[in-house]
């Protein structure tokens, strides 16, 4: 392992969950991709649109720890599903 992956916790694939299938939530797609972090699973999350071809995403992460992927899996969704309802489009404006 380099130097550098040692220093910013390694490659993805050891960092977080692998993805799972998508939640569609109001013409948008919820991914659940918490990341494992020491004991406890973060929250962490995509959400995705369509735009006539062009796919935007808006990546999310939240200092919320989980005891159990299954949690912190159900927790993102919830959470993905309040950034949507609250921002709609604007959170691709970032």
């Amino acid at each position: 392992m380099s130097f550098f992956s040692r220093l910013f916790g390694g490659s993805k694939s050891e960092s977080k969950a692998p993805s799972a299938k998508p939640e569609e939530y109001a013409g948008y797609l919820i991914y659940a991709e918490p990341r494992k972090n020491g004991p406890q699973w973060q929250t962490m999350g995509r959400i995705t649109k369509d735009f006539d071809g062009e796919v935007k995403e808006h990546v999310f992460i939240r200092a919320d720890t989980h005891g159990s992927e299954e949690e912190a899996i159900t927790f993102t969704l919830r959470k993905g599903r309040q950034i949507v309802d609250e921002a709609k489009d604007a959170i691709f404006d970032q």
